[in-house]
Parts: C-alpha cells; structure tokens; sequence
C-alpha cells in the first residue's frame, strides 16, 4: 500500500503542476512532510517510534500511539481490541526497559510517576512499580527476558506484522488502486489472448480429426474390395488406430498444423513407394510388426493409402493385382527387404533415412503419426543407443537482438517479462521489448562509463544504472529521463553491483576503488582484492541508509542476491568469500570461503536453503546456508562457462573480458539452470548425485562466446536470453513439455 499512496502522490503533485495550482502544491508538500502515517510506509512508523524511545520522549510516543489508534486502530473489530492493548503495553515496557539499559533513571521514574494513575488498576503492571528500585533488573527472574535482545526483536517484528496485515486489509479509495486494476487489465488481457489462441488450437485439431475421419471411412469402389478379402481388415485396423490414438502433445501439434494445408497431408500420406509410406505415417508399434501374411503387407498399406487420400485406383493397380503370382510375389518380396533395411537401422539413423527417402521422392514434410509431427519429435528427443530421453524443453523460436556494437556485460528482463535492459563496454543501454513483438525502447548514453544496471521492483520501469565515477542514476524507461543521480562516494567510484529489494523500498550498492576492466590484453595472474564498500540506499528518500560490515577487511563485492521476500541477501566478493546478510538486522549472519580466487556469480536455489555460486576456479557449487561452508555439490565447468572470456581476433589479437553480469540462471521451478558456452546458451538439469549436472538442451545460435544469461519463465513457455561477445543477444522461446 506504501508504494501506491507513493505512486499515487506523485501523480497528484504532476497533475497540480500541469494545472498551475501552486498555492495547493505547497500545502501538499507541506501536509505530506508532516504526515504522520509515513503513507502507509510500515517501516517508517516503526523509525518513528524507535526515535520516540532512543530519545526519551516518552510524551511524543504516547500522542504518537494515541494517533495510529484514533485513526486506525479504532476502525478494527472488537477482537483486536486485545491484541492493540497487548501492543501498546509492550512499546511501553520496551520504553522503560531503554532507559535503564542507557542508565537515565530519571527516566525510568519520570515514566511511572506519570502514568502511575492509568497504570495501577492494570495486572500486567502490578509488579513493575518496583523496577526503578532493584539494583540490577536484568538479573531478576522476573524482568530479564525483557532485557535480552530477542524480546525487543520479536516485539519490533509482531509490531511490524501487525501493521503490515493492517494496511493491507484496509479499504482503500480507489485512486489508491490504480496500479491494481492496470495490472488486473493487463493480466486479463493476457488471459483473454490465451483463451484465443487455445480455442483457436481446438478448433483446427477438430477440423483435422474430422478430415482425416473422412479419408478414412471413404466408400471403396466394388472392384477394388473385392481384390483382396483382408483389404477390410486391414481398413478396419487403420481407422481405429488413427481415431483413438491421442495427441501426446498439444502444443506440439497446434503449432504443427497450423502451418500445414489439408492438401499437403494428402499429398504426403501417398508415398511413391510402400516403404515410404510407412515411414511418412511413422505407424504406431501394433501394426508394424504384424507379420503373419508378410507378401501382404506392403500391399496393403499401398492401397489404404491411395484410399486416404482419396484418389481412384489406377489402372498399375488393377495390373498389379493381375499380374503372374511370381513377378508379383517377388515385388512384394523387394519391397518388404527395403522395409526391413529400413527398420533395422538404429533410432538414431531413422530421421537421416527419412529425409533421403523425402528429399529423393520430392516431398517437403513429414506426416505425423498418432496426433504428433515427426519434427517435433525429434527436437524433443535424445535418441542414443536406441532409447528414446524425453527432454524437458522445446525450442520453438530464436530471435537474433543486433543494435549493440560491442561486447555486452549485462542483459537484464525486468520483472513483467516485457522488456530487456542490456548493457555493453561502451556503456550503450538498449531498452528493448520482447513482447509482443521485438523493439527498441529508449537508447541511453552517459559521459561516464556505465558499468551496472538493475530494474527497480516498484515499479519496473524504472532502472538503476550503476556507473563508474560513483554515480548511481534512476532512470524512468517510460519518460526516457534521468529521475535521479546519487553520489555513492568518491574514494569508491566503481559500481560493480546493484541489487534491488522485492519490496521496492532499498537496494544494495557495491562500490570498489580499483577498477576490473571489461575487456584488456591480457588476465593478470596474480592480483589483490580491491578495496570496497557495500551500501543500503532508501529509493524512496533517495538517502544511504547504512553501510554493511565487511570481514575481514573491505573488499569488492562482485555480485549480489536478494531472496524471494527481501529478508536475506547474499554477496559474492573478490576476496573468494561468499557473505549472506540477515537484512532485518543489517548484519552478517554467515560468510565462507568459497572459491579460489574471485566469485563472480551467486543465486539463491528454488527454495532458498541452498546458494548456488560460481567463481575464478572455475567451480559451480552449491551451499547449504543453514550450515556455513558445507558443500551440497560440486561441478568443475570448462573456462566458456565461468570466463575470463576470449574472443580471438585477426593477427592473433585476443579479448578477455572479465564477467561482470549473471552466469547461471534458473527456471522457474528451479530444475533447470542456464549456462554460458562457447557457441550458446547451454540449459542443464540439477541432480542430487555426481555429476551435479546434466546437460539437456544446447540453445545455440552463437558465433563469439556468450558472457551472461538470464531467463524469464511464465506458464509453459520461457523465454532464455543469452548475450555475446560479438555484442549479438538471442531471445530463445522454450516450450516447458509437462510430464
């Protein structure tokens, strides 16, 4: 709710501009200045009443707490009423219990000469008039659990539940919910636009269901049934095969009519040959090893053929049937071998028979069988000693992004899954759009070097751009400007890192004092960590809020990582050390060393109990954060996957850039990781045994080696986005086969 009255604010005091009404503009400012509901900001009404306390005001947390309650607490049931009353006289206790930890008795007795009159006729305060009286509180039985810091600590997080839940369950104006019903729009929009398409799918499978039921149950003429007296059965038997066998894929199949005609299928359904034919309709395993009446075989499938599609019976048919038994016999006999040379080759040879057979007899597709394209089948398949490995993904498209000149170093979807944000060595951002259709958006140039980016949580339009002379900007895609520029510090003026909070109210800066240059000669071998600084920014005030401890001396931090809620945030530094900070209390909870060598990349696993990294060594682990420095798994990559990066040139010039933006990224169910490669993305399935990884799926497309990935997942499909040193990026959309 913060961020809407935030939001809502702004659009307010935009609009008074507009109109001129600068005498109202000043009394908003001023009103918004004193509020004191922080707009619904729960964070800052609980500064509020920790300043109240450090101060020892006593009188301003009492009228501040008489306020919330008139003006929310008021409006809850009669349930809660308990609930505010256990609230209230918890802040009061945490007021008293400070001023004797900070030795201002005066304080202490100040407070219960004062509220001496409200407070004695209450049980919860009868043994609490003698607390200014013992010499040490803390030690009493009775009084010290409110001296240690976990009561404070659960009392300050209950208190910011209660607000939070409070907020939330309020009825809001509906100016407040704009963002709400743009976003419900949009998701109907979306909604809607699925429904299209899968009616859509319905109704062209039906339509195909019904034509090939009418080729099947096309009326023979007379003289041809009576050729054989098996023909009916062998009609019979292709009828119910192609009736009742189901579509094992969807998608697959939608996607595969819809570009073939009714024509065509007829057309390839006829082979020129029995053996042919046979492998066009990939026929489903009861039919093709029915060999009880072998010379029958390829006749049969000849005939039910011509009658599928439709065609009269020539006059090579009736002369086939006439012919001497001998000729014909030894015909059938040549056609059933090729059928069995056919069928006798390993899987992993079918498909290059296949496309000879089709490329001799002029066709252009291959029919599906049982409700599936061949196609399909094979991209979705890994035939290996004759064993057939469902894959996870199909790779239905691949778009080629090709408006940057130089290597890249980042390339960022934002959280809606519409946009790209990518950044290259010249420090060019493109802002592009992957949906529905690829475009680009804004191009944004700097004076200064740009070495980072981020997209904002709220909203996500807005970008954080880290650069090199210690400047972090906020700058709006929408309105193509510059909101704000921070100074970060000038004796680190690098921004490695930047990390926005999922609750849209901080982010995380990494400022180092040596720089790591995108691209050089040549990788010292031997190198000291640089000196660094990590910082929480408020990107509502646009003010540093504090400076994380880094130990055991300050050093850079590469690469950082919130998890899904915000209360925990991982760093990857150059020192090897992997540092995970509870963000409740800024403070480390753990750190480790990791890597030999630099961490150049760092991710939360699906559920958050384990972190994944890689780093300098070349390394891909993954830790368990309830246990520092234990090792869950662990897979040496080769150097295309983790860098330093080379690209060779002509006269033996060669570039290395050192990674600066992500290496891995997950699906979202957290089975799969995409990796960097030499010639692409390259997608692999986490295991529990050795090795840790599995390679699945090569995304290709490449010709320079791919520097950074990420990947946005909605639904089925994914869209994978792998950007290279040839500053070419690859938009791969991945079709999720659910099993």
């Amino acid at each position: 709710m913060g961020s809407a009255v935030e939001r809502t604010d702004e659009h307010v005091r935009e609009y008074l501009i507009y109109r001129g009404f600068t005498n109202t503009l000043r009394q908003l400012d001023g009103e918004i200045k004193a509020d004191k509901e922080k707009g619904f900001r729960v964070d800052k009404i609980i500064d509020q009443l920790q300043q109240f306390v450090q101060s020892f005001d006593f009188f301003g947390l009492k009228d501040y707490w008489l306020y919330l309650d008139r003006r929310l607490f008021s409006r809850l049931e009669d349930i809660y009423r308990t609930t505010v009353n256990k609230l209230r006289t918890s802040l009061y206790r945490y007021y008293v219990i400070n001023t004797i930890q900070r030795s201002n008795l005066e304080k202490t007795q100040e407070f219960f000469q004062k509220q001496a009159l409200e407070l004695q006729g209450q049980a919860e305060w009868r043994d609490w008039f003698i607390l200014p009286f013992i010499a040490n509180p803390e030690q009493n039985p009775a009084f010290a659990p409110y001296f240690s810091r976990q009561w404070a600590d659960t009392f300050m997080v209950s208190l910011h539940n209660f607000l939070s839940v409070l907020f939330q369950c309020m009825h809001i104006p509906v100016l407040l919910s704009f963002d709400a019903e743009v976003q419900k729009m949009t998701n109907l929009v979306d909604e809607n636009e699925q429904l299209c398409q899968l009616v859509f799918a319905l109704q062209t499978e039906s339509r195909d269901q019904k034509e090939g039921d009418e080729m099947v149950h096309h009326k023979l003429p007379l003289y041809i049934q009576n050729i054989d007296p098996e023909l009916d059965l062998v009609t019979s038997q292709r009828a119910v095969t192609i009736t009742t066998t189901p579509t094992r894929n969807f998608f697959s199949t939608f996607l595969t009519q819809g570009r073939r005609t009714p024509g065509k299928t007829q057309q390839l359904n006829c082979g020129s040959s029995p053996s042919q034919s046979v492998v066009g309709r990939k026929e489903p395993a009861t039919i093709l090893p029915v060999k009880s009446k072998e010379p029958l075989q390829p006749k049969e499938t000849k005939t039910v053929c011509q009658v599928s599609a439709g065609e009269p019976v020539t006059s090579q048919s009736q002369q086939t049937a006439s012919q001497p038994a001998p000729l014909r016999q030894k015909r059938l006999q040549d056609h059933e071998k090729e059928r069995r040379e056919l069928f006798s080759k390993p899987p992993s040879q079918v498909p290059e028979a296949v496309a000879e057979n089709t490329e001799k007899k002029g066709e252009t597709e291959l029919v599906e069988s049982a409700g599936e394209p061949m196609d399909s089948s094979l991209n979705s398949r890994n035939w290996a000693g004759g064993v057939s490995m469902e894959q996870p993904f199909i790779k239905l498209s691949q778009e080629e992004y090709g408006e940057h000149h130089s290597s890249i170093m980042h390339c960022r979807v934002d959280g809606s899954g519409r946009r790209v944000a990518s950044l290259d060595v010249d420090g060019v951002i493109k802002v592009w759009s992957i949906n529905p259709i690829m475009q680009t958006k804004a191009t944004i140039m700097s004076k200064s070097p740009l070495l980072s980016l981020e997209w904002a949580t709220k909203p996500d339009r807005l970008l954080l751009l880290g650069s090199g002379v210690g400047t972090v900007r906020l700058y709006d895609t929408d309105a193509k400007k510059n909101l704000y520029e921070m100074n970060i510090d000038e004796t680190h003026p690098r921004i490695l890192s930047l990390a926005c909070s999922p609750s849209g109210t901080s982010f995380v800066c990494s400022a180092a004092a040596l720089s790591r240059s995108g691209s050089c000669d040549s990788v010292p071998q031997i190198r000291l960590p640089a000196s660094g600084q990590l910082l929480l920014w408020d990107t509502k005030t646009v003010k540093q809020q504090l400076q994380f401890s880094l130990e055991p001396e300050p050093v850079a931090i590469n690469c950082t990582a919130f998890n899904h809620n915000g209360n925990l945030l991982v760093t990857g530094a150059a020192d090897g050390i992997i540092r995970l900070f509870d963000m409740q209390q800024y403070e480390s909870a753990m750190s480790w060393k990791a890597h030999d060598g630099e961490v150049y990349s760092v991710e939360f696993s699906y559920d958050e109990n384990t972190v994944f990294s890689i780093g300098e060594d070349g390394k891909f682990i993954q830790w368990n954060i309830h246990r520092s420095g234990v090792k869950q798994s662990e897979q040496k990559l080769p150097q295309d996957a983790t860098g330093p990066f080379i690209l060779s040139g002509y006269s033996g010039y060669k570039q290395v850039q050192v990674p600066r933006g992500r290496l891995f990224a997950f699906d979202s169910e957290g089975q799969h990781v995409l990796m960097c490669s030499s010639t692409g993305g390259l997608i692999h399935r986490l295991t529990s045994g050795e090795p840790a990884l599995e390679s699945v799926l090569p995304l290709g497309g490449h010709k320079a080696p791919v520097v950074t990935v990420d990947w946005c997942s909605a639904v089925d499909c994914g869209t994978c986005l792998t950007a290279s040193m040839d500053g070419k990026i690859k938009l791969s959309t991945l079709l999720a086969q659910k099993s």
